[in-house]
């Protein structure tokens, strides 16, 4: 293209796309290739889009684009032809020969982010939101609040609907974008009129070869605040990293740095005032009643009391604090501020209450696959209170402040999994006087924490590791560590007793008899055999159902299947006198 003109009304959608590319083909990669195929013959000339690794799901659609016009490969690894644009996915490191040829081979190369905020209607607001830990729930904080007070907000990115997606189909006034580092390190112009850093600790070091350029890569959430009139950065100040920014900021003439900044807490923690401590002109903060304040061009907006919000620990305080610096900067009011704060609940895998038993609290923080943000499961309860599960699939980062966080907060801690070993083994190294169990998989280690609990104790399944040794994902693995609690729990307030059968039969009975249950439970091979034993143990009165809490693929071709069965089951056993 020899010249760039722009569609009206954008922010810098480009009415000649030209030759576009797009790698890979995952949910952002899938989202660039669809929307640039509904544009052949329009706005662009011509998709390639190279599709990694073949699978069913990924070649059914690859033929949908060759059906459309676009060319779509697997296994491409070089580039020769020439594009206008490429648009990479985030799971592509932009250090890989792979990015790199595509970058040699394209006039530009940006995110799909980056993509989405340029196609974006010109006078929408866009939230960016970004750090190791807490984005996710700091951007569904942000679009409760900002939906809460009628604002049309959408939660985009990292959670919610793909950015592309979101702007293509369900157009926002305030898109609230959770921005990893993979998708800032290819952004160029992309301008929020608010962003958010919450922290910086080692992570996907991988992929971004360097602390340094991971670094970077977070820092370019504030890189065009300037190009935006009332913008703002929103900084979490009690991280060190992300301190060091603040005082850059600070030293800024103010007309240079072109933006407000507003530091949460200081190097002492939230419960101290970057105003008080160095003059700062904004800021955000809990006071000595435990109140949290953020003090914002001028006006001392006072906000609810700790003890009011739904979400445990100092890092959701932190989360709350940067939610609402966010919200009060595209005009938010004080009174929604305050009822939207009072009213989020915790978001699954997060710290996420699941149930009592024998008077332990368990919780489900599975999101939690780095040593930071295990850190702060730790301070978020009663020291000497808290049996942690760690383990899964390590990711080798230094266990030390691990270590020296369960030596002031740990009863003890159940190491399992693949990096199990390399747990308990760090343990043992730093003499730490904490109890270290073992365990091979995340249902023994509930077990194994079960057992060296009191009334009052906690049980968290926190685990500072990847997920992939025993499952698909860390939802997956929080979902099953869930699902082991609350099903017991409900058979002992209302269950006379429990047939277990199937293939699962064994470990739904084991699960009875580990968590003490006084519910009667019973064995069956199969469904027809689980009725009669249920039959065995009722009375006039009773009730008998079949609710099973597992697919039905052991006996059944599905769950209609199944159903239906046991009605013509239960109808004999009717047409025999047993009605």
């Amino acid at each position: 293209m020899t010249e760039t003109s722009y569609i009206p009304n954008t922010k810098q959608a480009q009415e000649n796309l030209g030759c576009v590319l797009v790698l890979g083909l995952g949910k952002s990669g899938c989202a660039a290739a669809t929307y640039c195929a509904n544009l052949l013959g329009s706005r662009v000339t011509s998709l390639t889009v190279a599709a990694g690794k073949a699978n069913p799901t990924a070649e059914t659609f690859v033929e949908r684009l060759r059906a459309m016009g676009a060319r779509a490969e697997f296994d491409l690894e070089s580039f020769d032809e020439h594009y206008d644009l490429c648009i990479a996915s985030p799971g592509i490191s932009q250090f890989s020969d792979f990015y790199q040829s595509a970058k040699a081979a394209s006039a530009e190369i940006m995110s799909e982010i980056e993509f989405a905020w340029r196609e974006s209607a010109a006078d929408s607001r866009w939230i960016a939101i970004t750090g190791t830990n807490g984005k996710t729930t700091t951007t569904s904080l942000i679009a409760h609040l900002l939906q809460g007070a009628g604002m049309n907000a959408q939660a985009v990115g990292n959670i919610g609907d793909v950015c592309l997606d979101a702007v293509a189909g369900h157009p926002a006034d305030v898109y609230v974008a959770e921005t990893s580092s993979f998708q800032l390190a290819s952004t160029i112009d992309f301008a929020p009129v608010a962003s958010i850093l919450l922290n910086v600790t080692p992570d996907h070091l991988t992929w971004h070869k360097s602390m340094e350029e991971y670094t970077q890569a977070k820092l370019k959430v504030f890189a065009n605040l300037s190009k935006v009139p009332g913008s703002v950065a929103i900084l979490d100040a009690t991280d060190e990293i992300t301190r060091q920014t603040v005082k850059a900021f600070k030293a800024m003439d103010p007309a240079e740095r072109g933006f407000a900044y507003i530091p949460l807490g200081t190097a002492s923690g939230l419960r101290e005032s970057m105003i008080d401590r160095c003059g700062s002109e904004n800021a955000a903060y809990v006071d000595a009643d435990e109140v949290m304040h953020v003090v914002y061009q001028g006006t001392d907006h006072v906000l609810c009391s700790v003890g009011d919000l739904k979400i445990k620990g100092d890092h959701n305080v932190a989360n709350a604090l940067a939610a609402a610096c966010a919200a009060l900067a595209v005009g938010i009011s004080d009174d929604d501020l305050i009822q939207g704060l009072t009213s989020f609940n915790a978001l699954e895998h997060r710290i996420e209450p699941c149930g009592l038993i024998n008077g332990v609290e368990c919780y489900n923080d599975s999101k939690a696959t780095n040593v930071d943000a295990t850190l702060k499961a730790f301070a978020a309860f009663e020291p000497g209170t808290v049996v942690v599960l760690l383990g899964g699939r390590d990711k080798f980062t230094d266990l030390t402040p691990l270590v020296l966080a369960a030596n002031s907060y740990a009863k003890a801690v159940v190491c399992f999994g693949e990096a199990g070993d390399r747990f308990a083994q760090a343990f043992a190294d730093l003499n730490s006087p904490v109890t270290v169990l073992r365990a091979s998989l995340l249902e023994d280690a509930l077990d194994t924490a079960l057992g060296v609990t009191c009334p009052g104790d906690s049980v968290v399944l926190s685990p500072a590791c990847a997920s992939f040794d025993e499952f698909k994902s860390f939802e997956h693995r929080g979902t099953m560590f869930t699902d082991l609690t609350p099903l017991v729990l409900a058979a002992n307030s209302y269950a006379k007793a429990v047939v277990c059968f199937g293939e699962a039969g064994d470990r739904f009975a084991q699960a009875f008899a580990d968590l003490n249950s006084p519910v009667t439970v019973l064995r069956a091979s199969l469904l027809e055999d689980a009725l009669d034993t249920a039959l065995g143990v009722t009375c006039p009165g009773d009730s008998v159902v079949l609710s099973p809490a597992c697919a039905s693929f052991d006996e059944f071709k599905s769950f209609e299947h199944r159903g239906t069965m046991f009605k013509s089951y239960v109808a004999a056993r009717m047409g025999n006198g047993q009605a």
